[in-house]
C-alpha cells in the first residue's frame, strides 16, 4: 500500500539537492564576479537557492523557475559559444536533468499551482516542456554545427622528385628517414584504398621497463631505423637492440648499463640511433651511373674519406646515453668500435666545468655526415644557473677526435678547446634533432634556451640571439654561417623541439632549397637554407611588456605568415569543464592569471602561458611529403600557468630539483625565483579551455596555404570513464607520411596508431595499441621479402601518464 510520506521526501531531497547546487554556485560565482567575471553563476545560484525553496514549501512556482533559468542558460550560452556541442552540453546538462527531475509525478504532482491567477500559467508544466523541447532542439542543431573542421582537398601527386640525400628508397637511415628530416617514405604499397588492411604483422618486446628508481619522464620515444638489412631502436635505458625487419626477432643487443639512480635524471628517454655506412657515398654515386661528385673538404684533423677504411666497423651505429656519452657499435654485431674514441665511447663531459650526472643527456641521435658526428645534448631545465654548457660539438666519424666545438656562448671561437680549458657553464643548447645539407655542407641546429626558461635576467649577451633559433653551421669547421631565431629573450620555453624538414620548394621563381622549422609557439618559419632568410614573411609585431624584477621583455616577436598558433586570444568564455562547477573553478583560475595573449611575461600573480610550453609542435615536428609539396603535422591546444616564487618565501626554498618531471614547482637556483609550472587544469584533471586540444593538419606548400586540418582522437584513455568522445586530444610525438598517399601517427593521448589520407585527411584506419605510443612512426620495405611495413613503438610516457610498455610492433598487408 502506497504511503503518504513518499512524496514528501522526494520534495525534501528536491528542495535540498537546488539549494546545495545553489549556494555552491553562488559563493563561487561571487568570487568571480569580484575578479572581474560573468554574472551568470550568481544569478544562477540565487534561482536555484529560491526554486530549492519554492520546492520545500510545494510551490509549482519552482517550475517555472527552473524553466527561466534554463531558457537563461541557453541564451547566454549561445551568445558566449554560439551552437558548440561540446561547449553548450557542460553549460546545460546540468540544469536539463534538473528539470527532468522537476517533471517526475513524484515531485509535479506534489507542486501546487499558485492562486494567484497571474502566475498560475508559471506554476504548471508546460513551460518547463517548452525549454526542455528547445533544448534538445538547440543541442540537436549544435550537434551538427561544425566549426573546427577546415576541409581541403590536395592536388594531384606530381612525379615522384629525385632523392636529393641518397638514401636507398627502401630504409629508413635516420630519424627523419634522411638528414633532411621529411620523414617520408617513398614506397607505395599501402594506399587509402588498402590501407583498412593492415594487419600486425609482428611484435617485439624490448624487456626494458620503467624501474623503481627511475625518473617520472621517462617515455619510450624511440623511431627506429631501417639499414643494413636490419632495424636498430634503443630503450629508455639506453639499450641499443637490432631486429630481423621480416620477423622481428632480435640480431644483437648492446646495454651500456648506465647508471640507473634517478636522483639527478629529468628525462630517461632514447628518441633513436645514428647510422653511417663508410661505403655508402661512393656506391650512391656508383648506383646513379655518375661520377662521384666533389667531396666537401676534409675538417682540419679528420680522416680523409679516401683513407677511411673501418677495418673494426665499416658499419656503425652511434647510441646516445643517458650517462652523457655516445658509444660507436658495429652494426653488423654490435660490439663496441674500440678504434673511436675511448674503446668506442666518447664522454660529453670532457670540458665542462659542471660535471653533475644527470644534468647532461643526450636524449636525441647525434647527426651523422661523411666525416663528421656532430653531438649535442639537453640540460636539467629550470634547475639553476649553474648546468653544463650547451656546447655543439663535431667529432671525426672514424676515430672519435674532437674536430671543432661551436658554443653559443663564445660563437666565433670553434677549434677544440685545450685540455685543461672548460666551457662557458649554462650556455644554449640544442635537445633535439638537428638536420644536414652535406651538397651545401651544412648542418641545420635547432636550438633550446639558455636555462632557467622562465627568468633571463641574467644570460649571456653572446648567446641571446641564439636562443629559439635554427643555427646553420658549417659541417667541416662548425662556423656561424647564419641564424635566424623565432622569439627574441624567450620567457615561455617556446624553443624549437621539432627537427627542422629540408625540401626542394616549387616557387614562381623557380625551385628553392628551403628549410621548414614548426615551433611551440605554432608559427612555422620556411627559410631558404642557404642564407637563413625568410621565403615566407615574418615580420616583428609588439607583444606584451612587463617583465619581472630584474628582467626584461622583447618589444616585438617575429610572426611567420604561416602559423598554427591559437587565432584568437582565450578569453573566459572559452574556459571549460563537464559541469558548470568545474567550469566556474577554471573561470576563476583564468581571472586570478595575468594574461595579455601570446608572449604574457611570467609574473608573481602568475601568469597564463597559452599554447603551453608543451607548444603547437614540440618533438615531432612536421613530415613533408616532396611529391604533393604536403606539410603535415599535429598542432595540439593546451594552456599552461607559470607563476614566480620570490627566493625568500618558504615555497621557494622547498622546491626541489631533479624532480623527474618538467611540470610543478621547479627551484631556478642562482636567480629570484622559483617558478611553478603546470598544465591549466580544472579540479577534474581536464583542460581548462575548451576542446579540441589536437589535430592532425595539412599545408599546400605550393601556395602557404592550410589546406585541411581535423580534430584527432578521443577521451577513452585519459578521462575518468572510457568514452570515446571525439573531442581532438593533445599528441606528443610526429606524423610521416607515404609514397601511396597514406600518413601515419600514434602520438595522441587515446592508444591508437591511425592512418590518414594525406589528399584530404580523412581518418582511414586505426589500430588499438597495448600502451600509448607517444613516438613517431617509420615506414620501410623488406629486402627479402618486398613487403612494406609501418612499425610504431607503444611504450608509454610516464609525464603524459599513458601505459607504459616495450612493444614495438609491425603491420603490413596481408602476404599474397
Amino acid at each position: 500500500m502506497e504511503t503518504k510520506s513518499r512524496p514528501g521526501v522526494a520534495l525534501w531531497i528536491t528542495a535540498a539537492l537546488f539549494v546545495f547546487l545553489g549556494l555552491g554556485l553562488l559563493a563561487g560565482g561571487a568570487w568571480l564576479l569580484v575578479l572581474g567575471g560573468s554574472p551568470y553563476y550568481v544569478l544562477a545560484g540565487a534561482m536555484l537557492i529560491a526554486t530549492g525553496w519554492l520546492a520545500w514549501r510545494g510551490s509549482g512556482l519552482a517550475l517555472g523557475l527552473h524553466a527561466l533559468l534554463l531558457l537563461a542558460t541557453l541564451l547566454w550560452a549561445i551568445y558566449e559559444v554560439r551552437f558548440d556541442w561540446w561547449q553548450l552540453v557542460p553549460r546545460v546538462a546540468v540544469w536539463f536533468v534538473l528539470g527532468v527531475w522537476l517533471l517526475l509525478p513524484w515531485v509535479s504532482r506534489r507542486l501546487e499551482p499558485d492562486p494567484e491567477p497571474t502566475l498560475r500559467w508559471a506554476t504548471g508544466t508546460l513551460p518547463l516542456w517548452l525549454v526542455l523541447a528547445a533544448s534538445v532542439a538547440l543541442g540537436a542543431v549544435a550537434y551538427f554545427t561544425d566549426y573546427y573542421t577546415l576541409a581541403g582537398e590536395a592536388p594531384e601527386a606530381g612525379a615522384p622528385p629525385a632523392d636529393a640525400t641518397g638514401t636507398p628508397p627502401n630504409d629508413w637511415i635516420a630519424y627523419g628517414r634522411s638528414g633532411h628530416g621529411d620523414r617520408h617514405a617513398p614506397a607505395a604499397q599501402i594506399t587509402p584504398a588498402n590501407v583498412a588492411k593492415l594487419q600486425v604483422a609482428w611484435t617485439f618486446h624490448t624487456g626494458d621497463f620503467k624501474g623503481p628508481g627511475d625518473p617520472t619522464e621517462i617515455a619510450n620515444e624511440v623511431t627506429p631505423l631501417k639499414a643494413n638489412g636490419m632495424l636498430y631502436l634503443c630503450t629508455p635505458h639506453d639499450i641499443v637492440i637490432a631486429l630481423d625487419p621480416d620477423t622481428g626477432k632480435e640480431r644483437w643487443r648492446y646495454d651500456p648499463k648506465i647508471n640507473r639512480d634517478a636522483k639527478g635524471y629529468q628525462h630517461m628517454i632514447c628518441r633513436g640511433v645514428a647510422y653511417h655506412d663508410s661505403g655508402a657515398y661512393a656506391a650512391q654515386a656508383a648506383t646513379a651511373g655518375v661520377a662521384p661528385a666533389a667531396p666537401p673538404p676534409t675538417p682540419k684533423g679528420a680522416v680523409a674519406a679516401e683513407a677511411i677504411h673501418f677495418d673494426s666497423c665499416p658499419r656503425r651505429i652511434f647510441a646516445p646515453t643517458a650517462d652523457a656519452t655516445v658509444v660507436a657499435l658495429n652494426a653488423d654485431n654490435g660490439q663496441p668500435c674500440t678504434d673511436f674514441g675511448d674503446h668506442g665511447v666518447i664522454g660529453l663531459y670532457q670540458g665542462m666545468a659542471m660535471k653533475r650526472r644527470g644534468f647532461l643527456n643526450p636524449t636525441s641521435p647525434p647527426t651523422v655526415t661523411r666525416n663528421v658526428l656532430i653531438v649535442s645534448a639537453s640540460v636539467t631545465d629550470n634547475e639553476s644557473t649553474d648546468e653544463p654548457s650547451g656546447v655543439i660539438r663535431g667529432y671525426d666519424v672514424t676515430t672519435g677526435q674532437l674536430l671543432w666545438n661551436w658554443d653559443a656562448a663564445a660563437p666565433d671561437s670553434t677549434a677544440p678547446l685545450p685540455a685543461g680549458q672548460h666551457y662557458k657553464r649554462n650556455s644554449p643548447n640544442s635537445w633535439s634533432v638537428s638536420s644536414v645539407d652535406e651538397k651545401l655542407g651544412l648542418v641545420y641546429i635547432p636550438m633550446g634556451n639558455q636555462t632557467p626558461d622562465m627568468w633571463g635576467g641574467e644570460r649571456y649577451p653572446e648567446g641571446e640571439r641564439f636562443n629559439s633559433a635554427i643555427v646553420a653551421l658549417d659541417i667541416a669547421t662548425g662556423k656561424l654561417r647564419w641564424v635566424y631565431q623565432t622569439v627574441h629573450h624567450d620567457l615561455w620555453d617556446m624553443d624549437i623541439g621539432g627537427q627542422p624538414s629540408l625540401v626542394d620548394l616549387d616557387t614562381p621563381q623557380g625551385k628553392v632549397p628551403a628549410l621548414v622549422a614548426s615551433t611551440k609557439r605554432g608559427d612555422i618559419y620556411v627559410l631558404d637554407r642557404r642564407d637563413g632568410k625568410p621565403v615566407v614573411p615574418a615580420p616583428e609585431r609588439p607583444v606584451p611588456q612587463g617583465a619581472a624584477t630584474g628582467d626584461r621583455t622583447s618589444p616585438t616577436q617575429p610572426f611567420s605568415a604561416l602559423s598554427f598558433a591559437p587565432e584568437h586570444p582565450l578569453r573566459e568564455a572559452d574556459m571549460w569543464g563537464t559541469n558548470p562547477y568545474d567550469q566556474l573553478v577554471c573561470r576563476i583560475k583564468f581571472r586570478r592569471l595575468r594574461y595579455d595573449g601570446i608572449f604574457t611575461p611570467p609574473s608573481e600573480q602568475g601568469s597564463l602561458v597559452y599554447p603551453g610550453n608543451y607548444g603547437v609542435f614540440d618533438w615531432g615536428g612536421v613530415t613533408v611529403d616532396p611529391q604533393r609539396q604536403l606539410l603535415i603535422g599535429n598542432p595540439n591546444y593546451m594552456a599552461f600557468m607559470s607563476r614566480l616564487i620570490t627566493r625568500e618565501t618558504e615555497e621557494a626554498r622547498s622546491a626541489k630539483g631533479s624532480t623527474g618531471i618538467e611540470h610543478g614547482l621547479q627551484p631556478m637556483q642562482g636567480t629570484p625565483f622559483a617558478v611553478d609550472l603546470r598544465p591549466l587544469l580544472s579540479p577534474l584533471g581536464i583542460p581548462c579551455q575548451a576542446p579540441p586540444w589536437g589535430y592532425v593538419a595539412a599545408v599546400d606548400l605550393r601556395t602557404m596555404r592550410k589546406l585541411w586540418m581535423h580534430r584527432n582522437g578521443t577521451v577513452v584513455d585519459s578521462a575518468p570513464l572510457p568514452i570515446p568522445l571525439p573531442l581532438g586530444v593533445p599528441s606528443l610525438g610526429g606524423m610521416i607520411t607515404t609514397g601511396g598517399g597514406v600518413a601515419f601517427m600514434s602520438a595522441s593521448l587515446d592508444y591508437y596508431l591511425r592512418a590518414y589520407d594525406v589528399r584530404n585527411g580523412k581518418q582511414l584506419w586505426e589500430a588499438r595499441l597495448p600502451a600509448g605510443g607517444q613516438a613517431t612512426p617509420m615506414s620501410y620495405v623488406s629486402d627479402q621479402t618486398g613487403r612494406q611495413y609501418v612499425v610504431i613503438m607503444a611504450g608509454g610516457h610516464g609525464s603524459l601518464g599513458t601505459k607504459m610498455g616495450d612493444a614495438l610492433i609491425a603491420y603490413a598487408l596481408p602476404k599474397p
